[in-house]
């Protein structure tokens, strides 16, 4: 094993290397920021009278929504105005999504991480702190996150189990009984695909897992009124058929995802077709993995 010693510098000094450079990588492999399995939605979004977002990142399995924001050098005033105002404007603009602030500068100081630090209190907010490194010829990013989203706490000491992470007993807490109910039967159809899957809980749906990694073909998201079911499968004339011919509730069809809505008494008269989607979605995310 041979060792290269790394070289700090700084990008916002460098003669070729700008912001736009940044973005791109970041927009080619969002892994890179640490911050989960993100994909591309969008970036120099534009924003009503207040610019352009540099880049919207979306988590992959729960359409959680990061709102990104680059500053070479040091973090100024501006820099946290602006990440703000835009994730604002994103949340009002969909709020069918969980958001989230994103700021990534060369060089956050202590003084702005405390100011940062008294937004975090009423937003979700991560602050990253950006290092060009050279090793050898080659040249490296690395994102170090300096200021995590605040986990709220509750009133109630007793009542701490919905802080952490989610579980079934965090489901039952949201007036979900009935819909859960149906979650459940849904989850067990789905399990059935394969012994290993098993119901992995999320703060805004359920997905399921294997061998403890996400393995997420339909996400599940219990409300009062209805169960919402995420059924990921392409776009085609054979699926709409099946959605159609039994009268499910087709919500839309989203990113690479049909959303429809069930009710308890669904799964009695529609349950062949509900299984027979669930059935197609595994396959896909099977041979497309």
């Amino acid at each position: 094993m041979n060792y290269l010693k790394s070289e700090p510098f700084s990008i916002k000094g460098h003669p070729e290397l700008d912001e736009r450079w940044v973005q791109n990588l970041i927009a080619d492999d969002p892994a890179i920021l640490g911050l989960g399995d993100l994909e591309l939605r969008d970036r120099e979004r534009r924003q009503p009278r207040a610019g352009r977002l540099d880049l919207l990142l979306q988590d992959t399995e729960t359409d959680r929504r990061y709102e990104v924001e680059i500053q070479l050098g040091a973090t100024d005033e501006s820099h946290i105005i602006r990440t703000i105002e835009y994730w604002d404007i994103e949340k009002k603009r969909y709020p069918q999504y969980e958001h989230v602030a994103v700021i990534v500068a060369e060089d956050i100081t202590i003084r702005f991480l405390n100011v940062i630090a008294l937004f975090n209190g009423t937003l979700p907010l991560i602050a990253l702190q950006m290092r060009a490194l050279r090793v050898g010829d080659s040249i490296t990013l690395v994102f170090t996150r300096v200021m995590d989203e605040l986990e709220r706490g509750l009133i109630d000491d007793d009542e701490d189990a919905e802080a952490a992470p989610a579980t079934r007993a965090y489901w039952e807490q949201r007036e979900t009984g009935e819909t859960l109910a149906l979650a459940d039967r849904v989850l067990k159809s789905a399990c059935e695909l394969d012994p290993e899957l098993k119901p992995k809980y999320g703060r805004s749906s359920i997905v399921l897992e294997k061998n403890g990694r996400s393995y997420s073909f339909v996400r599940i998201t219990p409300r009062k009124e209805y169960l919402l079911l995420k059924v990921k499968l392409p776009d085609t004339d054979e699926f709409r058929q099946t959605i159609q011919g039994a009268e499910l509730d087709l919500w839309k069809y989203g990113r690479k995802h049909y959303d429809i809505r069930l009710r308890k008494d669904d799964l009695e008269s529609k349950a062949e077709a509900v299984q027979k989607l669930l059935r197609h979605a595994y396959e896909y995310r099977r041979d497309h993995d």
